[in-house]
């Protein structure tokens, strides 16, 4: 399995890593170890390594996390909340949306939402993350009033909220500027925004997944507007499908862009392609889904293309599994992500992780690979360190559990791309 393959290279000493590399790989890898930021053909030069440059991109990567953040691997507790499942935006990647007439289409009030958000903090969560479809008929001020009616009941309570395609259709329906828009959202009390909606920034490969989604140059928008107004946000590429390793590297590179101008992105999560529920692999356009070696590589390449810049790599448990997600912690990632108590986006695509995982099990599984578990804010700031084991801490070898639905609703159990 991958993660054996990660854990034996842990003895293998970097310099003998970057010896046994070929000499493109080793002078690039050598050149951000200085401190250096690393040009387009440099990156594609480590988005397609195998065997000794795999190993020397793994070890440099891990090294450059360890520079930058020290032996802690963060998690925040948390929870989501996908509001609606219903959508008309038809993303053909995407198996979780549903036509406003399918028996499991669900759209769960605000006073539900409130309920599942005292729920997570009398579980110790410290975020909500809301996300969901874009029906139809929504009312373009659903999203401020949401956020109004959760911060009356829980002022302290960091909501991350809204993808850059959900404010596009909250402007559409408002006709509001982006900039009054999002300021309305932060006074209404908006913490941050997920970067998703972004899968690979390049209108091209775009349009072969959901032609009827926003521009690459609205989603900068987005972003660069929210980060000016104090908005942080995360930033994410979802990688398995269409794309080339090629775009990868623009993709990352415009981030370290924007981040260079604006500051403002708090992690970079790659999320590995779900394909077997979505019409895009149904189709045989797509391959299926993200491999173990493309796992290996996107998350390394991230650090080492963003280093100086976006210090928190996450993984996406939901999406590549625990081994997985422990094997990638050991290229250059060091954030476990949330607890999430739901998830329905990834599984509904045919995901086999999700739902929940308790804090302690977060912690029992940092522990196998040697590193310091340590809770975190949405913002990273570290909330508490766990240098030692406690009673709480077990591996989660058991299935994870599933959260009764509300009546009437479909399981609401998802974060999204």
């Amino acid at each position: 399995m991958l993660k054996s393959v990660t854990s034996k290279w842990k003895e293998i000493p970097l310099d003998r890593a970057l010896a046994a590399a070929s000499r493109s790989v080793a002078g690039a890898l050598e050149k951000v170890l200085a401190g250096n930021d690393l040009s387009f053909d440099e990156g594609m030069a480590l988005a397609t390594v195998e065997g000794n440059d795999l190993l020397a991109l793994v070890k440099v990567a891990d090294e450059l996390r360890r520079q930058t953040v020290g032996d802690r691997i963060t998690y925040v507790v948390n929870r989501n909340l996908n509001f609606t499942n219903v959508c008309i935006v038809g993303c053909a990647f995407c198996g979780f949306s549903r036509g406003p007439e399918s028996p499991d289409a669900y759209f769960q009030s605000t006073d539900k939402l409130i309920a599942k958000s005292l729920e997570a903090v009398e579980r110790g969560a410290t975020e909500v993350c809301i996300q969901g479809g874009l029906p139809k008929d929504l009312d373009g001020f659903y999203y401020v009033e949401l956020l109004r009616a959760i911060k009356a009941r829980l002022p302290q309570l960091h909501v991350h909220a809204y993808s850059p395609m959900e404010i596009m259709y909250g402007i559409e329906k408002t006709h509001m500027p982006l900039r009054e828009y999002l300021l309305m959202l932060k006074e209404a009390g908006l913490g941050s925004i997920p970067g998703t909606a972004a899968e690979i920034l390049d209108d091209d490969v775009r349009r072969s997944l959901s032609p009827n989604k926003l521009k690459v140059r609205q989603w900068i928008d987005v972003i660069r507007t929210a980060h000016s107004l104090g908005i942080p946000s995360t930033s994410t590429m979802m990688y398995g499908h269409t794309e080339l390793p090629e775009h990868w590297v623009r993709h990352l590179l415009l981030l370290r862009e924007i981040q260079k101008e604006t500051r403002g992105f708090t992690e970079f999560v790659p999320l590995g392609f779900i394909h077997s529920q979505t019409k895009l692999f149904q189709s045989g356009t797509a391959r299926a889904g993200r491999s173990d070696h493309e796992d290996l590589i996107v998350h390394a390449l991230g650090r080492v293309l963003l280093h100086g810049y976006i210090p928190n790599i996450q993984v996406s448990w939901v999406k590549l599994g625990f081994e997985q997600s422990l094997a990638c912690l050991e290229a250059g990632a060091n954030d476990f992500g949330g607890t999430l108590m739901e998830e329905s986006i990834s599984k509904m695509a045919g995901a086999k992780f999700g739902e929940y995982v308790a804090p302690g099990e977060f912690r029992a599984l940092i522990r196998t690979i040697g590193r310091i578990p340590a809770e975190r804010s949405t913002t990273y700031g570290i909330r508490k360190m766990f240098e030692h084991p406690d009673a709480e801490e077990r591996l989660p070898l058991e299935p994870m559990p599933v959260l009764a639905p509300a009546a009437n609703h479909a399981p609401v159990t998802a974060t999204g791309y």
